[in-house]
């Protein structure tokens, strides 16, 4: 592992060792890239710009629902092929924190442009291809973004910095909900004299996603570049070492001993991928997939499992509202109410596991969380009569294990990839997590077909059981999966 970065900032005794400090300032301008990130996920792909595409304003709303769900299919294909290429690449170059910047540029730029989607159904599909091209470059920035986990503090500390980063972006959301809420969607005359007419109130808060996520990225982008090009001066080497052409060299695959669970880097020098073709990348991705398979099988594992949970995750999320408003009975008011308070609970929630993360493992938090959601999930089917108080009661203790089944999984890679394959791992990641993102939405919708052939009418809680069978897929996937650490650890 390389020196500890200045930029990490300074350590507190412990127990006659030194201990990483946590809230350092490079940690905190890391997490503001996700409290920003926020504008994207919460106001524009989830709450207000999609609700707003697929209303009645842009023609017939079933319509506009499949018209948008192909959109986002054919962005979701463009992520699976780039994503993992775009990693590698950026590592191969040296140039993440660069690649990073320019990604998130564009998706500030994108989403300030959905302020020209007027409610008229002749621009939906200017507002599809918008958030399709702006998921596209979101989940690209995500693979440098976390592929910097590593950088900005210790092995140590990664479970409760990821913790915080997860943490902070639901905090994030949530603020920035109620900010637009408060100022544009709910009075009727908001801020700037802005109202509903011609849909201005929701393309002005477009804007505001906009300007939220781009002043939130700055930090981060200044710190690791300052920090890279400290680690340039310090590795260097100095003029006729005769090491010299091999200083920037990452190790060759099997030149030294790896540590338990720790992915073989293929090798290659920093900066070699500056003039690579694609056709080279995805040939170096393809040797990068055989390598693993033949000397860590059990990467692969984790990559096929997270994928499946994770989709079971989003999907708990993404159906939550649908199920509180149609089986419940919960009103628009009420969902909101609901939704900010699912949000807050998961952002605490995560960044206190955070902490459990470096103490038991990252294995260890995702399938005692999966656990709770199965447990808690099961029970909201079987009492689905028992009217809200129940919903409030188990859709909290769900909201709750979401968030650090998530982090835990991003700091579960973080703690095996070993310096310089940052961006190409949790490349692989995305693209996996890409592949399985249909599992959640179908079986939702089957098992809803399902309950409707034994009780008929009235089936819509089946659903649950759906996003249940994803979970459940995931978990026992994930019990064949061993612990950073090489060992198949126990819950214990």
């Amino acid at each position: 592992m390389p020196s500890p970065d200045p930029s990490l900032g300074a350590t507190i005794a412990s127990g006659g060792q030194t201990k990483p400090r946590l809230l350092t300032w490079p940690v905190l301008a890391w997490g503001l890239w996700d409290w920003g990130s926020a504008a994207f996920n919460a106001v524009i792909t989830t709450f207000v710009f999609a609700t707003y595409l697929v209303s009645s304003s842009f023609g017939d709303p079933t319509s506009n629902q499949s018209q948008l769900s192909a959109g986002m299919a054919v962005a979701g294909l463009l992520i699976a092929l780039f994503a993992p290429i775009t990693g590698q690449r950026a590592d191969r170059d040296g140039r993440a924190v660069a690649s990073l910047g320019i990604y998130t540029a564009l998706v500030v730029a994108v989403s300030a442009a959905l302020f020209l989607v007027k409610p008229a159904p002749g621009y939906l599909w200017l507002g599809i291809v918008l958030m399709g091209v702006g998921n596209l470059f979101f989940e690209l920035a995500s693979v440098n973004y976390n592929g910097l986990l590593s950088q900005v503090t210790a092995k140590e500390r990664i479970g409760a910095v990821s913790g915080i980063g997860w943490g902070m972006g639901y905090l994030g959301g949530i603020v920035l909900l109620l900010v637009v809420y408060a100022g544009l969607i709910s009075p009727e005359v908001g801020w700037f004299g802005v109202t509903s007419a011609n849909g201005l109130n929701v393309r002005v808060a477009m804007l505001m996603a906009a300007a939220w996520f781009g002043i939130s990225a700055i930090p981060v982008l200044l710190t690791q570049s300052s920090a890279a090009k400290r680690r340039r001066r310090l590795e260097e080497p100095a003029a006729g070492d005769p090491g010299a052409d091999s200083a920037r060299r990452i190790p060759e695959m099997g030149t030294e001993p790896a540590e338990p669970g720790d992915i073989p880097s293929t090798g290659g020098v920093i900066g070699a991928g500056r003039h690579e073709s694609i056709l080279a990348s995805y040939r170096h991705l393809w040797r990068t997939l055989r390598s693993l398979y033949r000397s860590h099988p059990n990467v692969l594992r984790f990559l096929l499992a997270s994928a499946i949970f994770r989709d079971g995750l989003a999907g708990v999320f993404a159906y939550g509202g649908i199920i509180a408003r149609t089986i419940f009975d919960f009103s628009d008011a009420q969902v909101i109410q609901f939704a900010v308070a699912a949000n807050v609970v998961a952002g605490i929630a995560t960044i206190a596991c955070g902490r459990l993360d470096d103490l038991i493992g990252p294995r260890r938090v995702i399938m005692g969380s999966l656990v709770i959601l199965v447990v808690a999930g099961n029970a909201l089917f079987l009492l689905h009569d028992g009217g809200k108080a129940v919903f409030w009661a188990l859709g909290l203790a769900l909201s709750a294990c979401v968030g650090p089944a998530q982090s835990a999984s991003r700091t579960f890679l973080a703690r095996l990839i070993p310096d310089g394959r940052e961006g190409e791992i949790f490349g692989l990641y995305a693209t996996t997590g890409r592949a399985a993102s249909f599992l959640a939405p179908a079986l939702y919708g089957a098992a809803i077909w399902v309950g409707a052939c034994f009780v008929g009418q009235g089936a819509g809680h089946w659903g649950i059981l759906g996003i249940m069978t994803v979970l459940i897929a995931g978990l026992v996937l994930m019990a064949g999966v061993k612990g950073p650490d090489g060992h198949l650890q126990h819950l214990s």
